[in-house]
């Protein structure tokens, strides 16, 4: 060590502590934050305050962008150039900034995230809206400093005309904190701004009137309106943004056309990485994509296979694509050079407060100015009252000064005076030029007032903020381009599916679709009825029942076995489609057969889960109760629902309260009525107990009813052959019981006479006046018919024809559907004999 050196001890952590805390505070104050007045950062202030020193406004040529990047990096900005460019470029990006700020000519990049051409190859100028942003920075309106190398001044902020930071927004990551903003539409933030200057203590809900959501540069749907109050509120929330979609038919193909995506994200990517999830099978119901975008316009086409729901795979996109993103608000700014979280109004009122200070700092600069022009005007208007003695002066004069102290020792004027008059053309003592210099002296004094006016009040300054902020608004203002959805929310499936009531039919090999209930016509009974599917050789419809979209499906198989589905996941058809294998939609065993099924409303709500119950019967006549709760949380792969003995299997299950009746009926014309309270409920794995003693081996139950009001409910009972009746559960004028109600396990009661030409028994179904009958024979003809057509017959009749069996045609489901006031008897069907038979 010399002489001169000195060692000074530190310890490493303060040392590193301190390093770290000049280098956070240098990058939130000098790097990532905006300033909430002139929301720039210092990157894009130097970029356009560089532009502007070089001349490129928006009215003249183009230059390089080398050029410009050159004067800032230069002269303000000592980074890499890299960072200077990529500013530039941002700022000329349509799908970057709402409202641009430079005029970009050449390859700027794309909204697939493409790459800028190099800053040798493109030119670029100011717009309009950025000239705004500059207008009076030369009337010393905001304060200045010395750039990197204390040669050159550059200013703190600019004196925008413009809420730029809510009309623009901002991101960026700084060190233990962030933020990003979204854009707003200018035109509404104006509105919301001049609302403020009249009420500053208008509430935010108020502000939220004018400024009513973010606006993005990409459009799209913001979608849900809760995201948006708190962050409006707070200065955090996250706003929920979707692609504009729509479903229309594209050469004869059903397709999901998308013209605007979220903002912020790459379209090329989100391509890709959907053409992945299609491939790897987690986003099923795509067939193909295609990106027909052109320049400026948006449009994804998502070509759907010919089985696919297009409202499920719209979902499933927004669910898991790119087509749905959300915008985590976090308006976190730079207020007198510290970060702080901001709410809307907040945001708004540091903006009018930067302007009341523009504009005053500005009238006191042009008051300075005018007062020194008058100052002169004063000493012209002397020397042309006295031209000739003050030509005489200058004429006798050796030197400028000499005339100068003369004039000034003689006229009582000052060295600024004396200076101007010295300096006179000879063409200002012409007559014409003293009259405008005593007009112009008029018009300056009237000038000096008007200023001295607008310093000492409040409420002009407040008329010029207000008047320069609806010129802005006249200059640059626009529609709205992001569509607000109020009613949006959380991702929810069933979002874009309409409610309907839906006829499912299942058939014999297993396949499943729905058809919208209003596509079955009402017909009289005995008529023919209408085609109602195509079933596959040696395949007839088995199953067919009404739920709406938004139920859940209990599917129920013959071994015992629950799976889970929503109605809208089942492939939508018409009524002559064949649907789709039900394997493809639910992971049943080989072997094994829907066979029974249940809607249920919610099995999300705890208390109407905890209050129902699932109660099965097996065609061996054993019947089984279980609270809904435990079906309400099945596995992929099923659940058990009942252990099931060989030789038997499950042919009906049925949603009860806990209060009702149960009627089990076989095949040879019985049927039996007990209480459901004689049926203790028990867990998904047992048994069950019997509910009906079947007369021979070879009977079988075929059916069973849940009766909650036995005075309004009838019985139908229909046969193989087509031959049915309706009787009276309880004689509404007696009271007395027509089934009577005995223990569970017994012989039961005849329901309908069994003949050789009715045929067995092949349903039982509990209805009520009003309601339609469908009933569906194993070659696909279906015919739906009033109740209130069907007379009430006595318990041991054989019945009417209900549906004319041609061959060895036979029923193979009856189900009953509401009627609804749309629906018209149809005048296609015609009577048939026999439709009065006892």
């Amino acid at each position: 060590m010399t002489e001169r050196e000195k060692l000074i001890p530190v310890d490493i952590s303060d040392e590193m502590k301190s390093a770290y805390i000049d280098y956070s505070m240098s990058v939130i104050v000098s790097r990532a934050l905006p300033d909430v007045r002139d929301g720039l950062k210092p990157v894009h202030r130097r970029v356009l305050f560089g532009m502007s020193e070089l001349g490129v406004a928006s009215n003249k040529p183009y230059k390089k962008s080398a050029r410009i990047v050159g004067e800032v990096l230069g002269k303000f900005h000592p980074h890499g150039d890299t960072a200077v460019y990529d500013t530039m470029v941002r700022m000329a990006q349509s799908w970057s900034m709402r409202y641009m700020l430079v005029d970009g000519q050449g390859n700027f990049g794309s909204v697939d995230g493409d790459s800028p051409a190099a800053m040798r190859y493109t030119e670029a100028r100011m717009r309009k809206f950025a000239e705004e942003m500059l207008v009076d920075i030369d009337k010393e309106t905001v304060d200045m400093q010395l750039n990197f190398d204390d040669t050159i001044e550059e200013p703190t902020v600019l004196p925008t005309r413009i809420p730029t930071l809510l009309a623009n927004g901002s991101s960026g990551i700084a060190v233990g904190m962030a933020t990003n903003m979204p854009p707003h539409n200018l035109s509404e933030v104006v509105d919301g701004t001049i609302a403020y200057i009249d009420n500053p203590e208008i509430e935010i809900d108020e502000l939220m009137k004018y400024i009513k959501a973010p606006d993005f540069p990409t459009a799209g749907v913001i979608y849900g309106y809760e995201g948006v109050k708190e962050a409006f509120r707070t200065g955090r929330g996250r706003v929920i943004i979707r692609a504009k979609a729509n479903i229309e038919e594209v050469k004869g193909r059903e397709c999901i056309v998308v013209t605007e995506i979220p903002y912020q994200v790459n379209k090329a990517l989100m391509i890709k990485q959907t053409s992945e999830l299609v491939k790897e099978g987690k986003l099923d119901g795509v067939a193909d994509i295609k990106d027909e975008s052109s320049r400026g316009n948006t449009r994804i086409i998502y070509i759907l296979k010919r089985d696919a729901v297009a409202n499920v795979v719209l979902n499933n996109l927004f669910k898991h694509t790119p087509l749905q993103t959300s915008f985590s608000v976090n308006n976190i700014v730079l207020v007198n050079g510290r970060p702080q979280l901001l709410n809307l109004k907040d945001l708004v009122h540091y903006f009018v407060e930067h302007r009341y200070d523009v504009v005053y700092r500005r009238t006191e600069f042009e008051l300075r100015k005018a007062k020194e022009r008058a100052h002169i005007l004063e000493g012209l208007i002397i020397a042309s009252d006295n031209i000739d003695e003050v030509i005489a002066i200058i004429r006798s004069s050796k030197s400028p000064d000499e005339a100068r102290t003369r004039l000034m020792e003689r006229f009582e004027l000052t060295d600024i005076q004396s200076r101007a008059i010295v300096e006179m053309r000879l063409r200002q003592l012409t007559g014409l030029e003293q009259d405008k210099l005593r007009a112009e002296y008029e018009e300056v004094k009237a000038l000096i007032l008007d200023l001295e006016d607008i310093l000492a009040k409040k409420e002009r300054r407040t008329e010029i903020i207000k008047q320069e902020l609806l010129e802005v608004k006249e200059k640059f203002g626009d529609e709205r381009r992001s569509v607000i959805e109020y009613a949006g929310g959380e991702f929810s499936v069933e979002d874009m599916i309409p409610d309907d009531n839906m006829v499912i039919t299942i058939t014999h090999a297993g396949y499943i679709k729905r058809t919208p209930l209003n596509e079955y016509k009402t017909q009289n009974r005995g008529g023919v009825g209408q085609k109602a599917s195509n079933t596959r050789d040696q395949d007839f419809l088995e199953h067919l029942f009404v739920s709406s979209n938004h139920q859940y499906m209990l599917f129920f198989t013959q071994k015992g076995k629950c799976f889970w589905m929503r109605v809208y996941e089942i492939p939508e058809g018409s009524k002559t489609a064949k649907g789709r294998a039900i394997q493809n939609l639910i992971n049943i065993e080989q072997g094994d057969k829907i066979k029974a099924f249940v809607s249920v409303k919610n099995l999300k709500d705890t208390e109407y889960i905890n209050s129902n119950y699932l109660i099965m019967a097996t065609k061996q006549g054993i019947v089984k109760k279980t609270l809904l709760e435990q079906y309400s949380r099945p596995r992929q792969n099923g659940i058990n629902a009942i252990t099931i003995k060989e030789g038997d299997e499950l042919i009906e299950a049925r949603l009860t309260s806990g209060n009702s009746q149960l009627m089990l009926a076989i095949k040879s014309g019985r049927a039996i009525r007990f209480g459901e309270e004689k049926v203790r409920a028990v867990g998904r794995n047992s048994q069950g107990v019997r509910g009906i003693d079947l007369n021979t081996e070879n009977d079988e139950v075929i059916g069973m009813i849940a009766i909650e009001n036995p005075k309004e409910e009838t019985v139908l009972v229909v046969s193989e052959n087509g031959y049915g009746k309706r009787s009276f559960i309880d004689d509404p004028e007696t009271g007395e019981a027509v089934y009577r109600i005995t223990n569970r396990g017994g012989k039961g009661v005849k329901t309908i006479s069994i003949t050789e030409k009715t045929g067995n028994l092949v349903a039982i179904k509990s209805v009520l006046e009003g309601e339609d009958l469908m009933i569906i024979n194993k070659s696909g003809i279906a015919i739906r018919l009033p109740i209130d057509d069907l007379r009430i017959s006595g318990r041991a009749t054989q019945g009417v024809r209900l549906i004319n069996i041609k061959g060895k045609d036979s029923i193979a489901a009856v189900t009953k559907v509401m009627k609804e006031d749309e629906e018209e008897n149809s005048e296609e069907s015609t009577a048939t004999e026999g439709e009065s038979e006892a």
